[in-house]
Parts: C-alpha cells; sequence; structure tokens
C-alpha cells in the first residue's frame, strides 16, 4: 500500500514531467568494486567531464557536482570548465555555505549562470569547513545567512544584510543572475530541525537520501507543513543510487558483485573522510542498514549495501527495468517532482539506466516550469544599461 500523501502541499503538482539527474563523482566516489580503489576511475578532469558528457549526450535533465575535501575537482572550478562543453543538461553545483564570501559568491554564481544561459542550479549544504568543527545549529544559522544574502543579491538593487556572521551593505549589481525572478533554484538536504526550517523558508527542493517509503512520505509532510508557515510551498527529490540489469537475478547478482570485494574496516574509513560523516542524515542511513534484511533491503528494491562505504546516500533501487520504473512511479505518485541516480561506476551505470529506464520517463526542467529561465532576461551582463 501506498503511504497516504493527502494533506501534502507541493510547489509543482502538475508538471509535464520531473527531473532527471545523474552525478558526477568529483570526490573520489567511483568504482567497479566499493571500495576497492581503481586508479582509472579516480576523480580526474578527464574521468568527470566523461560522466557529465555522457549524460548531456543521454538525455539527463541536470547533473549533480559535489563538493569535498579528497582529491578531486572543486566544484565550482569544474562547473565553469564544463559550461563551454555542455549541449543541454543543467549543472547542479553543491556550495558550502561559510568557504566564500557570500557577495563573492554571488558574483561566480551569476558568472556561471551567464555561462550556462541559466542551465544552473544550486545545492546548498552545511557540513563543517575542513580542519574545523561548527555545532549543527551554527551551521545551519550561517547557511540561512548566506542564503538570505544570496537572494538579496539576485532579487534586489543592494545588499542590506546585519546577521551574526555576516554584515553587508553593497550594490548587488555583479552578483545578478542570468536566471529571474528569484534566481537560480535552491535545492537543499538535512534532517536536523533547524535544517527543515532552513530549507522550508529559503529553499526550492527538499532532497531525501533514500528511506522507507512510510519515512519519507513523513519527512515531505512535515516540510510541507513548515513551508506554509512562512507561506511557501517546495518540491521534494530523491537522491538515489540504482542498479538496473535486464532481470531481477541480475541486478541482485550486480549488487552482490559491487561489495564482494569490499573490507569493512576500509568502507568505514572511506566514509569517515567525508565532511558530513557524522551529520544526523548520515546515522539515519546507518540505522536503516542496521535494520535491513539478510540480503541489505530496507524494503522491496532498496538496498542498503552501498552505505557500507559511503557517507550520505547510501542505498539503491535494484530490479530489473519494470521494477525499478514502477519504484520510480510510486515516487512521483507520492509527490517527488525531482530525482539525482548514480551507480558504481558512474559512467556505465548512466548508459544503463537511459537505455533500460529513461526513455519512458516524462522529463521536464524545474528552472523552465517554474519561471526562472525567460527569453532575453535583462541584467547587467546582458543588454542592462551600464552604470
Amino acid at each position: 500500500m501506498q503511504p497516504s500523501i493527502d494533506h501534502l502541499a507541493i510547489r509543482s503538482p502538475n508538471l509535464p514531467g520531473v527531473e532527471v539527474s545523474w552525478f558526477s563523482a568529483l570526490c573520489g566516489d567511483d568504482y567497479e568494486w566499493l571500495g576497492v580503489p581503481d586508479g582509472h576511475l579516480r576523480s580526474s578532469w578527464q574521468h568527470c567531464r566523461d560522466i557529465v558528457l555522457a549524460a548531456d549526450r543521454l538525455g539527463y535533465n541536470n547533473v549533480l557536482l559535489p563538493s569535498g575535501y579528497v582529491p578531486g575537482q572543486n566544484a565550482l572550478t569544474f562547473a565553469g570548465g564544463m559550461a563551454a562543453l555542455a549541449n543541454q543538461i543543467s549543472l547542479l553545483v553543491a556550495i558550502r555555505c561559510g568557504e566564500y564570501h557570500p557577495p563573492m559568491l554571488a558574483r561566480a554564481i551569476s558568472s556561471l549562470d551567464h555561462m550556462l544561459q541559466g542551465r544552473l542550479t544550486i545545492n546548498i549544504i552545511s557540513s563543517d569547513m575542513p580542519g574545523t568543527q561548527l555545532e549543527s545549529t551554527a551551521r545551519y544559522a550561517r547557511s540561512r545567512e548566506v542564503v538570505q544574502i544570496l537572494r538579496q543579491a539576485w532579487t534586489q538593487e543592494e545588499i542590506h544584510f546585519q546577521g551574526d556572521f555576516y554584515d553587508l551593505h553593497l550594490p548587488s549589481h555583479p552578483g545578478q543572475p542570468y536566471q529571474q525572478n528569484g534566481g537560480p533554484l535552491l535545492y537543499f538536504g538535512g534532517i536536523s530541525p533547524a535544517a527543515r526550517d532552513l530549507c522550508a523558508e529559503h529553499c526550492d527542493v527538499f532532497l531525501m537520501w533514500p528511506e522507507t517509503e512510510p519515512r519519507l512520505a513523513e519527512t515531505m509532510l512535515d516540510l510541507s507543513q513548515r513551508a506554509a508557515q512562512y507561506g511557501r510551498q517546495i518540491d521534494f527529490g530523491l537522491r538515489i543510487h540504482v542498479i538496473v540489469r535486464e532481470t531481477e537475478q541480475a541486478a541482485r547478482a550486480a549488487a552482490q558483485r559491487l561489495v564482494s570485494r569490499l573490507d569493512d574496516t576500509q568502507g568505514l574509513k572511506i566514509k569517515q573522510r567525508s565532511q558530513d560523516a557524522q551529520s544526523a542524515g548520515v546515522k539515519r542511513q546507518d540505522a536503516l542498514r542496521e535494520a535491513a534484511d539478510d540480503d541489505g533491503f530496507i524494503e522491496p528494491y532498496i538496498w542498503s549495501g552501498i552505505g557500507r562505504a559511503r557517507s550520505g546516500c547510501g542505498s539503491a533501487i535494484v530490479g530489473d527495468p519494470d521494477q525499478v520504473y514502477e519504484k520510480i512511479q510510486r515516487y512521483i505518485r507520492m509527490g517527488m517532482r525531482s530525482f539525482i541516480f548514480s551507480g558504481y561506476p558512474h559512467l556505465e551505470e548512466c548508459e544503463l539506466f537511459a537505455k533500460y529506464v529513461l526513455p519512458r520517463l516524462d522529463q521536464c526542467v524545474l528552472a523552465r516550469e517554474q519561471g526562472r529561465l525567460v527569453a532575453d532576461p535583462v541584467t547587467p551582463l546582458t543588454t542592462a544599461i551600464r552604470s
């Protein structure tokens, strides 16, 4: 039985499709055998570029570019390089709040948004800076201030902000983006009360990690109610891995092969090097895995084995094309409008999902559907009068 969503209010109830994104492994997260480093799959410019270009060619709408402190690619720098190469795909760039001075961050986003002609979305993250620790409530308070400053840069003539972390009074023109009516969409994930309130008040898409359907429905209803308290509605998305093969048996075999060489001590080391390794969301993923059945499934078709060697999103949809498609349809019926998929190795699984499932999904671009992309936007970098 599908969880009830009778009281759920979302921003985009009547879209012509859903946004389907892939993932580029900028932070050392690509393996043929999970937890076994392979020099061929390191996070070089060439490898990460090839993943994005494959997703672009195959017709995905968007691609997540994660942020981390491991050998690999800086998300903003990498996005600038990809802007000249990508054809139709949008870039979902992860920004850790506090790493960049907010007005200069707004300017960097504006530059990138113009380079991509609006094919830019932002994933707001609030994990600790490398080498530092800040209490959770304070981290989200800092993120709130960064988001508020970005919003002012994108919607006002001047930035006037005074908070606990930033005190700013300056013109906003250098940060004005290509996208209109609020600037790039902000995607956000986090399960603590402070995280949920930040998303409800200021962000556009709440991204969830895999859970059981009842728990996902419960989270969505809570965020919907919180947003309503601010007079807002938001959309919902799911970040999840996928293993799809011609048969269910083959998909399950691929899942078991993926972890067949995994040493759990090495897996724990890989998890702990992530900046969010101690977050409430990661601990929740660990608890789900501990409660899984003997084969690692937390519910039909949702396998939690990836979380043995990965911080963050730790489960995958595993099944044949019909099973994977139907599971996605269940999520859509629950109210989800954005999906960020990935698989190991990322390039090969990108091709397999595009072969077996992607053509069956009706797709759309959320930024276009929500009026952020307009014809001939007037900005300081297009046709506005130069000051």
